[in-house]
């Protein structure tokens, strides 16, 4: 077993007693701490690793489906970054696949908002208390969010040399 540099120390003891408080799961994965946070407890954990422990950027938060699972089918994924220490510790949020819901982090992470439009406009999850939540990538008019993976699938076939003829047989033409 290898020496444990400062840092991580320093990280583990963060993570440990946030762990505590709200009852989230550590994890480790490749050298990355990884606190599995239940839904309830996401504002308040984020609030306490920015104001307590310097976690003062949100730089990434995006989502995972586990489709075909229901529970937990989604989880959405926070990576909070300490600039002045150069640490980073992921956030993982669990939540069921009907009807998926999380409460913002808008008011502890102002950039949380285009990352949450985002997220509901891909995934459907929809975050309680957000101040403009509207899709963000796809058209107000579109149906469905693209990024799950019950999500159908659209293609068009490839042109080759050897397809070409029969491509234009097969494909619906403007009427002039």
């Amino acid at each position: 077993m290898g020496l444990v540099r400062p840092m991580e120390k320093e990280l583990q003891d963060i993570a440990a007693t946030i762990s505590q408080r709200v009852g989230a799961e550590m994890q480790t994965f490749r050298d990355q701490m990884i606190l599995i946070v239940p839904p309830e407890r996401i504002v308040e954990t984020a609030r306490a690793l920015k104001e307590e422990f310097g976690f003062n950027m949100l730089s990434d938060e995006t989502a995972v489906d586990y489709w075909p699972e229901e529970e937990p089918r989604f989880h959405v994924v926070y990576q909070l970054r300490d600039v002045d220490r150069n640490r980073i510790i992921t956030l993982r949020v669990p939540l069921n696949g009907h009807s998926p819901r999380i409460e913002t982090l808008e008011k502890v992470y102002p950039n949380a908002n285009w990352h949450e439009r985002e997220i509901w406009d891909l995934f459907g999850i929809y975050f309680e208390g957000h101040s403009d939540m509207r899709r963000i990538m796809m058209p107000y008019d579109w149906e469905g969010h693209p990024l799950r993976k019950d999500y159908p699938l659209g293609y068009e076939d490839v042109r080759f040399t050897f397809n070409t003829k029969d491509l234009s047989i097969r494909k619906p033409h403007p009427k002039e």
